[in-house]
């Protein structure tokens, strides 16, 4: 019931709307005249109330109960939510988000959400998806795809949405849904390198205008995107490296994978060799290595249906993707006897874990600290290896010291074995 009431000798409004009690205080003295007056008011805000054409800052403008009615209005309207729904809310993430990634996860995250997390979750509020709903979500796509989505790819998607979550759960102050969510259990990735003998078979089979690049990519671990992207400013020959500082990915160069990604390659003599000779052969107009005929860089597509895929095809190789190509550097410098933090070092790796996790059945023992066990691994083993692009560019080395004689005949014998083991496994043999 609305009323009038006195509070330290002064008048204030006593009422209810929307179910709140709302108590306004006015600088008016108890008095009977003022008692009158101020019921007149209240009358006249009831009447308002009853029709539904109360406004409140009408009456009390300063009031702090204004936005606060406001609120409870706002949330009695049709299609109110207290959190913005999920559709709406990704595209502002997406956009505030997108300038700090490659275009590459951008384009991955927009595929998600387009094709994946909208179409399930766009119409529900963020606040209300549970983590009941992520899993039951989850365990529907999976048994969906029938196994033809691999725990890891529904990992990631999994994880686009948790990006999400946590963004949204900040700004409208709710617990994030997926915490405490394990993600599904992935398959161990197994590499496929090619051997030696494979290399020799695609180095001395490929067209012509595609060995140099293959033969990089072999013998520096390089990554598709960095060795597409690789330009003449960044191979220094005086110091015999390749400065990998930029990636061509998506049709645009963009900074490395990552901080560790920015390295120097040591060039090994072959690898030397074969770019110094394509320098020299150059067209002076284009600031790539290895491009098209009209100088564009290398599109993968083009070049997996014209050269890899024919080629493998021809050699009667089991097909493996060209990344294939990295790991095979790495297994290379391994079984030749590098040190693993040289090995860590030119692949672009912060740490030597990665060597040890990935390609442990490929450690021997390692004696050599240096990139000069390679270089005698080559010689041995690639065609062409001794012919170099320049004879005034080749460097006498010291003569060995006894100990160092005794060196190099127990890695000789070392390689012996290697490369027996690794024919034995090619003819059908146990490696």
């Amino acid at each position: 019931m609305a009323s009038i009431r006195a509070r330290s000798g002064k008048l204030f409004f006593d009422f209810r709307i929307l179910n709140e009690r709302c108590r306004e205080q006015t600088a008016l003295p108890d008095t009977k005249s003022n008692r009158k007056k101020l019921t007149k008011i209240l009358d006249r805000i009831e009447a308002e109330i009853t029709l539904g054409t109360f406004e409140y800052e009408k009456y009390f403008p300063k009031s702090p109960m204004v936005e606060k009615i406001r609120k409870i209005q706002a949330e009695m309207m049709t299609g109110y939510t207290k959190t913005p729904l999920f559709k709406d809310f990704v595209e502002e993430w997406f956009s505030e988000m997108e300038p700090t990634w490659r275009k590459a996860t951008a384009d991955g995250y927009r595929s998600y959400l387009d094709k994946r997390l909208i179409p399930h979750f766009g119409e529900m509020e963020v606040s209300s998806i549970t983590k009941a709903e992520i899993l039951k979500y989850r365990a529907h796509v999976a048994k969906q795809s029938a196994g033809k989505l691999k725990s890891k790819t529904i990992n990631k998607f999994i994880k686009c949405l948790n990006m999400v979550m946590n963004e949204a759960a900040d700004r409208y102050d709710f617990t994030p849904p997926h915490l405490n969510i394990k993600p599904l259990k992935e398959e161990k990735i197994h590499i496929d390198p090619f051997s030696i003998e494979e290399v020799n078979q695609i180095l001395a089979q490929v067209r012509p205008d595609w060995r140099d690049y293959l033969l990089v990519r072999f013998f520096t671990g390089m990554r598709t995107g960095e060795i597409d992207g690789l330009k003449w400013e960044h191979v220094d020959f005086s110091r015999r490296e390749i400065l990998v500082r930029e990636t061509y990915s998506a049709g645009r160069w963009e900074y490395t994978k990552n901080d560790g990604s920015q390295r120097e390659i040591e060039m090994s003599t072959l690898v030397y060799n074969t770019l110094s000779k394509r320098f020299k052969e150059r067209d002076p107009k284009s600031e790539l290595v290895f491009c098209t005929g009209n100088g564009a860089p290398v599109h993968t597509p083009n070049f997996l249906r014209r050269v890899w895929r024919p080629l493998l095809s021809y050699l009667k190789l089991k097909y493996r993707k060209p990344y294939q190509t990295r790991h095979t550097a790495a297994t290379i410098w391994l079984a030749a006897g590098e040190n693993p933090n040289w090995i860590a070092k030119q692949m672009g790796h912060s740490t030597t874990s990665m060597l040890f996790t990935v390609y442990a059945r490929y450690v021997p023992n390692l004696t050599r600290k240096d990139g000069s066990a390679m270089e005698r691994l080559l010689a041995s083993n690639i065609d062409g290896f001794h012919v170099a692009a320049n004879k005034k560019e080749t460097v006498d080395e010291e003569k060995p010291e006894n100990s160092e004689v005794l060196e190099q005949q127990n890695e000789i014998a070392f390689w012996d074995q290697i490369l027996q083991n690794t024919q034995d496994y090619r003819s059908g043999g146990n490696q």
